[in-house]
């Protein structure tokens, strides 16, 4: 039981169909270099403690939201992390690390209420603690995983192809907001 639920928790996060985790956790992470790696996986624990207490409350049906201003809202939080990471591009200034925990923190939330009906309809009678565990514990691997291409994607480009982290970061952004941008019309 447990080990299916992990398996849910990293297919849930790398699901090529939920693109929607991944462009987000690349927004998150891509303003940080190598040297920031703790900040980093501190921020992608802030997510899953955000997606992991939205499956809690929604788990025991405490809370309900209806699916579509949730998936507008995921791709809003995509859409709002990429135009950060642009104005702190043009105003040359890093992200301060507080706000991007709470921010990650609150896009967790919105980003667990996504997939919180499902999860429900999944446990059936069973109890939450073992499935919301393997699945959260899955979640975070899958993050670790995403998190770790990213840094070593942007260090690559910064170290041997001489691109400036500001491009790097630029770019990067800019993408993750057209296609941000492509999902909320698409949710509209």
């Amino acid at each position: 039981m447990f080990i299916g639920y992990l398996q849910l928790g990293i297919q849930h996060i790398l699901d090529i169909q939920g693109i929607d985790h991944v462009l987000f956790l690349i927004a998150l992470v891509i303003m940080f270099d190598l040297k920031q790696w703790r900040q980093v996986f501190l921020l992608a624990t802030a997510f899953t403690i955000g997606h992991s207490l939205t499956l809690v409350i929604s788990s025991y049906e405490l809370i309900s939201v209806n699916s579509q201003l949730i998936e507008l809202g995921i791709a809003l939080s995509i859409a709002l992390t990429a135009i950060f990471n642009l104005m702190s591009y043009k105003t040359g200034k890093l992200p301060n690390v507080s706000l991007s925990y709470i921010s990650a923190l609150v896009f967790g939330f919105i980003h667990g209420m996504g997939f919180s009906s499902f999860f429900r309809t999944l446990l059936g009678s069973e109890s939450i603690v073992i499935p919301l565990l393997g699945f959260n514990i899955g979640v975070e691997i899958a993050q670790i995983v995403i998190v770790i291409a990213t840094i070593i994607f942007s260090y690559l480009l910064t170290s041997y192809f001489k691109i400036s982290k500001k491009y790097v970061i630029y770019s990067v952004s800019a993408i993750i907001l057209l296609m941000s941008i492509r999902m909320i019309l698409e949710r509209i």
